[in-house]
């Protein structure tokens, strides 16, 4: 299945999301606005604009001494950008996510998008995280924070990823395996993210948002 506009994909996603809380057997519990405050204000390494975007990028190489210690590891460099303040025309929801990474024994860049919510984790005691969605049931990933207040940690079960130069094609998926449910990655410039944004009025709104 071939990639939609943000808009639409946001709509999906929400659909979806909207779809297992009304099925869940009770309501889900009401995330304090205080903790998604200080979420937002450690993510993003300050508190979200107003108005207009505000990101965060996070980048992580892995060295030949982690990837001994992880032979089943399967991804050898992984990047992500956080995005806050999407337009409400555009989305129901103010994050998106865009995930790009290379396979460890596969050639290529490879790369996956959608809208987020903020959810809390019931493993950690209610930690607040974005949970984060692709379109057409392509899965997604956890965005939760690290140990230090310049790290993220990256969760999935399976993503829908494409390989960024066949943005067309019905893609396949990245599923976690005994090394790859996990991905700590560590703050950088939002330069390092570029890549990942295709759109040139979007690229332009992140190159403003430079240091």
């Amino acid at each position: 299945m071939s990639r939609v506009p943000f808009a639409i994909m946001t709509f999906v996603a929400t659909a979806m999301l909207a779809t297992t809380a009304a099925t869940a057997s009770e309501e889900p519990a009401k995330i304090d606005p205080a903790k998604v405050t200080s979420f937002n204000t450690t993510l993003f390494a300050k508190p979200p604009a107003a108005k207009g975007l505000t990101y965060a990028c996070f980048t992580r190489r892995y060295d030949a001494d982690h990837l001994a210690r992880h032979p089943k590891q399967k991804v050898a460099a992984m990047k992500l950008l956080v995005t806050f303040g999407h337009p409400p025309e555009e989305s129901s929801t103010p994050y998106s996510f865009r995930l790009g990474f290379k396979y460890r024994h596969r050639k290529g860049d490879w790369d996956s998008s959608g809208a987020c919510h903020t959810v809390q984790s019931k493993e950690t005691d209610g930690e607040v995280r974005l949970g984060c969605s692709v379109d057409c049931d392509g899965g997604g990933i956890e965005i939760g924070l690290g140990k230090t207040a310049d790290a993220t940690r990256v969760r999935l079960e399976r993503v829908r990823i494409w390989q960024n130069n066949k943005p067309d094609d019905d893609g396949e998926e990245l599923s976690a395996g005994a090394d790859d449910k996990i991905f700590r990655l560590d703050r950088t410039n939002i330069k390092d993210c570029e890549a990942l944004i295709t759109d040139r009025k979007e690229l332009a709104a992140l190159r403003s948002k430079r240091p």
